[in-house]
């Protein structure tokens, strides 16, 4: 799943001012009486007769581009990026609900994997209207509330686009927009999502709909960011189109690429699926990676993830790219 994050304009406008320049804070004596307010104080010592001072605006160095700001978690190892361009700092390694809380996990195993998830540091947790017919967030929902942990502590997204059979139960209308998220906020027992994704485009959708709708469930207080997701969410309706990818022949060509992994995987000491979570982690642009699990015991082992990617060199990503033959032209 790819995203991307929306900001309003103005807060544009106070990002860019704030990340470009940066002077002294105000003194004790306030904005402009201290020696440090940066206005017409006096400087110290000097008393009411000495030359005034004014405080110069430092240019703040800019960031390398494509830079991850990231930071190590106490105790846990996680490692914490910021999400996009927004100031919302994401774990690297994220639990999605699809399979977690689907039809065919038990409501234990599912509170065993979030728990585990929790307590080693992962902050995001992505759900959507359509995963189970509206039953992971349901259950999700439910383990949350079970839990009491603080709301400030973690992260909650949710899609919107398949809601229901109904005509306008569906789709990026204002109306399904709405009432999409309404209905998601309910079986979360949430007051508020942290991220609202649009699960795909919607042709039938004027964008400038879109954009309102979005704009009023932020003002509104029922989600803190909202984003695009260009995941096709109506191919999880079933389960077929998975079934016949799997089958098809140019799957089996990829199929056989993962193997040539595995001696890689050997040689750095971990599994196959622990080498693929690290080469994404190492992928420039990556914010965050969502698991998928059925169980805390494979959890544990994609968590160990983290211990792979200070392995991958550059020489050793080349080696990889080389074998997989699939290096992306683009920077992100």
């Amino acid at each position: 799943m790819q995203v991307s994050i929306a900001c309003t304009e103005q807060n544009l406008r106070s990002r860019s001012s704030e990340d470009c320049l940066c002077g002294p804070r105000p003194g004790p004596g306030g904005g402009n009486g201290g020696p440090a307010g940066g206005g017409h104080g006096n400087p110290p010592g000097g008393g009411g007769s000495g030359p005034k001072v004014r405080a110069a605006l430092v240019p703040r160095p800019p960031a390398p581009a494509g830079a991850l700001r990231e930071s190590t978690g106490r105790g846990t190892g996680m490692k914490y990026r910021n999400l996009g361009k927004s100031g919302l700092r994401v774990s690297c390694l994220g639990l999605g609900t699809w399979v977690t809380f689907g039809s065919q996990i038990s409501d234990e195993t599912a509170e065993d994997v979030l728990t585990v998830a929790y307590e080693h540091g992962v902050n995001l947790f992505d759900t959507a209207e359509v995963y189970a017919a509206g039953k992971a967030e349901r259950t999700l929902g439910n383990i949350l509330k079970s839990k009491g942990w603080r709301r400030s502590s973690y992260i909650i997204t949710t899609k919107i686009f398949w809601g229901g059979q109904a005509e306008t139960e569906r789709g990026l209308s204002r109306k399904h927009i709405i009432e999409g998220l309404r209905g998601s906020l309910e079986r979360l027992q949430l007051g508020y999502v942290d991220i609202v994704f649009a699960s795909r485009s919607d042709p039938n959708s004027p964008m400038e709909e879109i954009v309102r709708a979005m704009t009023y469930v932020i003002n509104q207080g029922l989600a803190l960011y909202w984003g695009t997701s260009r995941w096709g969410a109506a191919e999880i309706m079933g389960y077929q189109w998975l079934k016949d990818k799997v089958q098809s022949e140019d799957d089996k060509k990829q199929q056989a690429k993962v193997m040539d992994l595995l001696p890689t995987a050997q040689q750095l000491g971990c599994t196959v699926a622990q080498l693929a979570i690290a080469w994404c982690l190492r992928s420039e642009g990556v914010s965050s990676v969502l698991l998928g699990v059925s169980s805390a015991e494979q959890l544990m082992e994609h968590l160990g993830a983290l211990e792979v990617l200070s392995q991958l060199t550059p020489q050793t990503m080349m080696e990889i790219d080389g074998l997989l033959g699939n290096k992306s032209h683009s920077k992100k």
